[in-house]
C-alpha cells in the first residue's frame, strides 16, 4: 500500500476530530466508561459516542482501560514437538555460543502490526526452542514499542519479527530505528511475503537475513540465527 494512503487517512482522521464537539466526546466517553465499570449494557452509551464523532480507536481505548486487553495464548509452550531429525548439530552450536555469551542464545519472536496469521511465527518459535535456544513469544499483534521493551528486558541477542500483512517496510524500520535509539544493538531478522525489492530495502536499513515462504527448511534458518548471533557477538565482543 502506497505511503500517501496512510498520510491522507491521518490527515481525514485529524480533520474529523477539529469539527466534533470536543464537550460531547468527553462526556460521551465518560458516560461509556461509567457503564463499563458499573457492568451495564454499554450498547446506549457506545452509540452516544458514535454518535458525538468519538472514534473506534477512542472507544477501544475506554474499555481496555476499564476491562483491560486481552492476549491470546500463543500455543508454543503446549505445542507438540516438531520432528527433531538433524537438531543434534544445531543444538550442539546453541551450547557452544551460549558458553561464549554467558548465558542462554535468547532469541525474541515478534509479530508487530495487525497481522493475525501466527502459524510461520509459531513454527520458527518452537522450532528454536527445540533446537536449545530461550525463546520469547508474546504473540499476535504487538506494537514496534512492545517488541523493543521485550528485547530490551529479556536481553535477546536476535529479534525476529513476522509480518504477513504487507506493512513489513514501515513496521521493520520503526522497530530497527527503536532499538538504536534504545541502545541495543541486537541483529534482526525477517519473515513474511516480501518481495525481493523490499527484502533489499530492508537488509539496508540493517536487517540480518530475510525469509519469504521459499525458505521453509527449518532447520537451515536456525542454522542462520546461530551464526547470525555468533557473528553479531564477535563483532561486539560481547
Amino acid at each position: 500500500m502506497p505511503e500517501s494512503v496512510e498520510i491522507e487517512q491521518i490527515a481525514a482522521l485529524q480533520a474529523w476530530r477539529r469539527q466534533r464537539d470536543d464537550k460531547a466526546v468527553r462526556q460521551a466517553l465518560v458516560d461509556l466508561k461509567t457503564a463499563a465499570a458499573e457492568g451495564r449494557n454499554i450498547m446506549p452509551p457506545s452509540i452516544a459516542a458514535a454518535k458525538a464523532g468519538v472514534t473506534t480507536g477512542e472507544w477501544g481505548q475506554v474499555l481496555r482501560e476499564v476491562f483491560g486487553e486481552y492476549r491470546a495464548p500463543t500455543g508454543v509452550g503446549r505445542a507438540m514437538r516438531n520432528d527433531v531429525t538433524g537438531l543434534d548439530d544445531i543444538r550442539a552450536d546453541v551450547d557452544r555460543v551460549s558458553r561464549k555469551l554467558g548465558r542462554r542464545l535468547t532469541f525474541l519472536v515478534g509479530k508487530p502490526g495487525l497481522d493475525g496469521h501466527s502459524n510461520g511465527a509459531e513454527q520458527i518459535a518452537v522450532r528454536a526452542r527445540d533446537a536449545g535456544m530461550q525463546v520469547v513469544y508474546e504473540g499476535i499483534r504487538l506494537t514496534p514499542e512492545e517488541i523493543v521493551e521485550a528485547a530490551r528486558t529479556q536481553k535477546a541477542h536476535v529479534v525476529g519479527l513476522s509480518v504477513l500483512s504487507g506493512s513489513h517496510l514501515p513496521l521493520v524500520e520503526d522497530v530497527v530505528g527503536r532499538m538504536k535509539k534504545a541502545g541495543l544493538d541486537v541483529p534482526v531478522v525477517v519473515g513474511g511475503i516480501i518481495p525481493p525489492e523490499d527484502a533489499a530495502e530492508l537488509e539496508k536499513v540493517g536487517v540480518a537475513a530475510v525469509y519469504t515462504p521459499k525458505d521453509f527448511e527449518l532447520n537451515r534458518i536456525m542454522s542462520d540465527v546461530v551464526r547470525i548471533v555468533e557473528r553479531a557477538k564477535g563483532a561486539n565482543n560481547v
